[in-house]
């Protein structure tokens, strides 16, 4: 897997060390509690402690998620919500989850 660089004769050995650092792949065993433990260098290599799990049929995928989604999503979308509070936005989420919570106890 050799990678040119576009001014260069030879192949840049640095292009090739990314491609190869990117593409990690590992077997984990899945514990009787349902649990798996991801590798360390792929936690820091993404940089988070949430994941999305999918379930595509033949394949089970993971994927980073963001650990505050109400904050990833305040700067995806902080030019389309301009002046929304979104502290406010996150106590009345929160304060939607606690009656929908003491419904249930019901």
């Amino acid at each position: 897997m050799r990678a040119e660089v576009a001014g260069r004769g030879a192949a840049d050995p640095s292009r090739y060390l990314m491609i190869k650092f990117m593409s990690m792949r590992t077997r984990t065993r899945i514990s009787k509690g349902g649990q798996i433990s991801i590798p360390a260098p792929i936690r820091r290599r993404w940089g988070t402690s949430t994941v999305a799990l999918s379930d595509e049929g033949s394949r089970i995928v993971l994927e980073p998620a963001p650990d505050d989604p109400i904050a990833a999503a305040e700067g995806a979308l902080a030019e389309e919500l301009g002046g929304i509070d979104i502290g406010r936005l996150r106590r009345v989420a929160r304060e939607d989850e606690r009656l929908a919570e003491a419904r249930r106890r019901l």
